[in-house]
Order: C-alpha cells, then structure tokens, then sequence
C-alpha cells in the first residue's frame, strides 16, 4: 500500500510541475485530494503510511515569478515517540549472553538485553507480524564467518539500542544465502529496523552493514561501520533523525532502492553528524534525498545521487571526484530536480570532466548557500532558477547558475550568456528560440552548430 501512494502522490507532484501558469489553490485541491483518496484506501495501515515520501506540494509561481520549493516530507510524521526513546526502560527486560557456535531465537515481543562475547553465532528474531521486539546491546561481540551476527525474519519492528560503548558485530568472510534469502549484511532484517541508544555500535563487514527489505531509522547512538558494501541498505526508505553515525571505506554510504520498483527509495536526514567515506555514492536514494539539518561531511566518487535532491537546512561538506550532486533519472515516477531552500553547502570537486551540481533535470535555488569549486560548477538539461540565497563559484560571488555547455564544453563552470540566469528567468532561453541580441551563439546558430535546448 505504501508503493501504491507513493506512485499516485508522486503522479500528480509530475504534473502539477508541468503546469506553470496554473493556479496555485487549484493546484494545492489536486494533490490534497489525491493524498487524500490514498489514505482512505490505505485504512487499517496507518502505523506504516508514514514511513512513505510525502510528495504533498508542487511548485506553484509565486509572486517574483519563481517557483516555490517542494514541500516534500512531513517530518512530524516519520519518527514516533518510541523512535525517539533512546534510553528504554528495561526494568523488565529479559537478560540473554551469547556463547560461541550457540544461536538465541527470539520469538516474542518485549525486551532483550544481550551480551557477552561469541564467535560464529547468530541472533534470529522470529515473531509475529504486530510484535515490536527491542534488542539492548550492552556489550555485545559477535563475530561471524559467513552469516549475520542479528538476522530478523519476521516481526513488526525490531528496535536495536546500543545501551554501552563497547558493542561490535563483525562478519570476515563470504556470506551463505538463507535459502532464496541473500543475507548479505551484518545486520540483516526482512521488516521495519530502527537503530538507537546512548551507546556505540562497531560493524564490520565484507557486504553490506545494515540491510532492511523495509526501513532503517536512525534516532541517537554512535553507530561506526566499515564495510565492503553499502553501509546502511534499505529498500524502503532511510530515515536519520540524530545521532552520529560514521562510515568507512564503503562502496555506498546511504543506499535506498527497491530493485523491483523504481517509485520506491527515498533518504530523509532530519538532523545527526553523518561522516561517510565512499568510493561511489556517499548518499544514494532512487527517489528523493532530502535533507533538513544536521552536519554531514561527504567523500565518495558522488556526494548525493537521487532523482530529486532538496536541501533545507543543515552544513553539508561534500568531496567528490564525479559529481558533486547528482539529480539523475533513477525514478519514472518523478523528474529530476536540485532544490536548495536553506543551509550551507560546500562542494569541492576533482580534476577533470566533474560537476559540482549535475541536473538531468532542473536546478531552483531559492535560499541558503552553496560554494563550489571546481573545472564546471553547475551542469544541467532543463531549466534554472535562482530565487534566493548565495552562489560562490571557486571563490567568487556570483549569485549566478552558470551552466556546463552540455556535458563538458563549458570550461570554467560554462560562464558566458549561455549559462547565466536571473531571479526565476533564463537568458537566452525559454519558450523562444531567439537568441539576444549580440549572443556568441549567433554565428553557431547561423552555421548549423547550435539548437535551441528544448529541440
């Protein structure tokens, strides 16, 4: 049911994008409507509909002939009371110590404290579908050969604390298959995970460190994971709302993709200190990323890769020998978009055929600030708008979204007619195919060489 809204909110975010000179409070009836009809065939789901991307506004002109930002994700809805609760109360836990080669099944809802030290065994949680079951690391250390050291089969939602600081869960060979089940992650659940506590949690792994076929929230703790993999792997959706969480020397840092439905995966950052280090995407979402505060400090082949990629708030330090932010056309459902409402953005690209901000899409830059320095700045296919905020371009002050030329003909940043625009206008662009007057595209235009962007 979850899929089913996202695609029908995520239809009609599409085409009121599509619809600039429509009214606003026409506009805003139409989404409301389709959310609307959504809930009411979801009835009796309502735990799990907010744990969905919320595509709730599109952008309507606004008075300066803008757009108005996206309003994406409702982040009152996304964490619950529980969520949030890092210091459980355990009173009434029950206590459980694990012994080499010897697996502990939990089968039914409550609180589990474990600790203890063990080699090659496995916590399995196998309870019923309305259970929730709390797992309180209070040093615990497994290591494994080739299974994960907590393996969640079935439940509601498993919530996994770190209650001390010396908690450590490494896997150092192959992973072995659960049947048609590919475990591949130290950490592995089939349902809704939340990661929390006041304490720390290690993870080593030669995959993945986190894997859900659902959700992954993360609420406090101090989670480390180094990985072969993806560190933090889900299918539904990654939601962080505190906490410091540090990757190393992963392939991805935050991956959200359902390889079976491109309308699902989406990465929502509400607040934390994220450090990743990746050699491909630190940040990684098949539909959106969105970030609305915290400090995250970004190294990997790609800073943020995502559909649409909307920033609110927050410091975000990105290190990339690609593209700095990536909106590409990983989801049908929507249309690539960068978006930066608010915030601190520092993008520092590596040499050669790099973009600080690429955009299959468009790009809409109403507020905050973003620094880029490197060969091109910004690089996209569609249309751009600067609203608001800051533009630093390798040092300078421009307040200007130059624009790559097309994929690499630009040279620095592809400054010159071609890529400046104005508050919510491009030059040179548009509707019509006329150049302005005295544009170095001219005499291209006149010896065949260039088109106009919408041919």
């Amino acid at each position: 049911m979850k899929k089913r809204m996202i695609m029908m909110i995520a239809a009609v975010t599409m085409a009121m994008a599509g619809c600039g000179q429509k009214d606003s409070a026409i506009l805003k009836n139409e989404t409301e409507a389709a959310i609307i009809e959504a809930q009411t065939a979801g009835a009796g789901v309502q735990e799990k509909s907010v744990d969905m991307i919320s595509l709730s506004k599109a952008g309507s002109n606004n008075d300066e002939g803008g757009t108005e930002s996206l309003d994406i994700i409702d982040a009152g809805e996304l964490f619950t009371d529980r969520d949030m609760l890092n210091s459980p109360d355990i009173s009434g836990a029950k206590e459980m110590t694990v012994m080499d080669g010897n697996d502990i099944v939990i089968t039914e809802e409550g609180i589990y404290v474990l600790s203890g030290d063990a080699e090659n065994a496995t916590v399995y949680v196998e309870a019923g579908s309305e259970d929730k079951v709390q797992l309180v690391l209070n040093g615990l250390n497994i290591n494994n050969a080739d299974s994960p050291c907590i393996y969640v089969k079935s439940v509601d939602k498993v919530f996994i604390t770190a209650m001390s600081q010396d908690n450590s869960l490494s896997v150092s060979g192959d992973f072995t298959a659960d049947g048609d089940t590919n475990t591949d992650a130290v950490i592995f659940s089939k349902d809704d995970l939340v990661m929390n506590g006041t304490g720390r949690l290690v993870i080593a792994s030669t995959d993945n460190g986190v894997t859900s076929k659902g959700s992954i929230k993360i609420t406090g703790g101090d989670l480390q994971i180094e990985c072969g993999g993806s560190a933090v792997e889900a299918h539904e959706s990654i939601l962080i709302a505190q906490g410091n969480l540090n990757i190393l020397r992963c392939n991805d840092g935050l991956h959200a993709e359902d390889n079976d439905d491109d309308a699902t995966g989406f990465i929502y950052v509400k607040g934390g200190n994220i450090n990743i280090t990746a050699s491909d995407d630190a940040i990684h979402a098949t539909t959106t990323v969105t970030i609305d505060n915290g400090s995250l400090v970004l190294s990997g082949s790609e800073g943020i890769e995502g559909t649409v990629i909307q920033i609110n708030g927050g410091t975000i330090d990105i290190n990339a020998t690609d593209d700095g932010i990536n909106a590409a056309h990983k989801s049908t459902a929507l249309s690539p978009l960068f978006e930066l409402n608010g915030g601190t953005v520092t993008v520092v690209m590596g040499a050669g055929d790099t973009d600080g901000v690429d955009s299959n899409g468009d790009i809409r830059i109403n507020g905050g600030t973003i620094s880029i320095t490197g060969q091109s700045t910004f690089d996209y296919d569609g249309n751009a708008e600067y609203n608001g905020g800051t533009i630093i371009e390798n040092g300078q002050d421009t307040n200007v979204i130059s624009n790559q030329m097309m994929g690499g003909h630009g040279g620095m940043g592809g400054m010159g007619p071609q890529g400046q625009f104005r508050r919510g206008k491009q030059l040179g662009s548009g509707d019509s195919d006329e150049l302005p007057p005295g544009d170095v595209r001219q005499g291209q235009r006149d010896a065949g060489e260039w088109q106009p962007k919408d041919m």
